[in-house]
């Protein structure tokens, strides 16, 4: 392990601990304590561990002295699974923490997360009415599983987020998202939030305007120019450029997840340690925000 990881998830375990540790229980506590055990889903990911059994030997034989203790793969997949909420709070609570919580340019997107391939498993999924078939337009392919959507600052951040089925509307995961946190867009004046043709519509459009946010896309050959569409083509790398780090970094496609629970909180695990890292770069005036070289090895 380096310096360098050994600094973020000392910074970390004690950023989550103070603002989401404390967690009273009913009889005897754990002796892997919530704020524990979301320090090291953010390790695994940034490591690379898609395997838990691997990634317990591994904090067996090298994490040993900053975690004494980690349960077994059974208790450590339910310990996991159940940590949902808490990996959420995670996630509000670093972005919280940095200066990119208050900018007012977004960037949305949604990438595939591929839950399964064969037909057979398709049928005896225990995500069955949850994931559905969807089309990749970047492997020109169909894919069954989900779709992330990701609203994040030009930085990457992570602002809000969310697992939908492929079939339902961009557009529609969109206005869920914000209606169930309205107050992201009203306390950001001036909001604008930068898409592809994927969600252009009037209404979509007439609704951002009614909550005081602003869409900017590309246009349609149809269409006439859009005020400031020359700026997107740069635009447009940021948000590859999160969807790899996503993918390309952390195995967002590797998940393994099986069940509703399961995928919900690997992709979560997932998207708290990009966040982890830019907090972590950010406060420690790294040039590179979403940079995660010195904690991936």
């Amino acid at each position: 392990m380096t310096n360098e990881l050994d600094a973020l998830l000392t910074a970390l375990y004690v950023k989550i601990d103070d603002g989401i540790g404390g967690t009273r229980w009913l009889g005897r506590p754990p002796r892997l304590t919530d704020s524990e055990l979301v320090t090291l889903a953010v390790a695994q990911a940034l490591l690379g561990f898609t395997s838990e059994s691997r990634w317990l030997r591994f904090v067996d034989s090298r994490l040993g002295s900053m975690f004494p203790y980690v349960p077994k793969q059974p208790g450590w997949n339910k310990r996991l699974r159940a940590a949902l909420p808490l990996v959420k709070k995670a996630i509000r609570l670093l972005a919280a923490d940095t200066d990119f919580w208050f900018d007012n340019h977004w960037i949305v997107d949604s990438t595939p997360v591929e839950c399964g391939r064969s037909r057979p498993t398709v049928k005896r999924s225990d995500l069955a009415g949850w994931a559905g078939y969807g089309y990749c337009a970047s492997h020109s392919r169909f894919f069954w599983g989900l779709r992330l959507f990701l609203v994040c600052t030009p930085a990457g951040m992570p602002i809000l987020w969310a697992l939908a089925n492929p079939k339902i509307d961009e557009r529609e995961v969109l206005t869920a998202m914000l209606d169930r946190e309205p107050e992201t867009v009203t306390d950001r004046p001036g909001l604008l939030v930068i898409s592809d043709k994927g969600f252009a519509s009037k209404e979509f459009e007439a609704d951002l305007a009614m909550r005081g946010a602003e869409l900017l896309r590309p246009s349609f050959k149809r269409e006439k120019k859009r005020k400031g569409e020359s700026l997107l083509k740069s635009v447009r790398q940021l948000i590859e450029s999160v969807n790899d780090t996503l993918k390309g970094q952390l195995d967002l496609e590797q998940h393994g997840g099986r069940t509703f629970e399961g995928v919900a909180v690997r992709v979560a695990q997932r998207v708290l340690a990009m966040a982890a890292a830019i907090w972590h770069n950010h406060k420690t005036g790294q040039p590179v925000m979403r940079s995660l070289i010195a904690y991936d090895h």
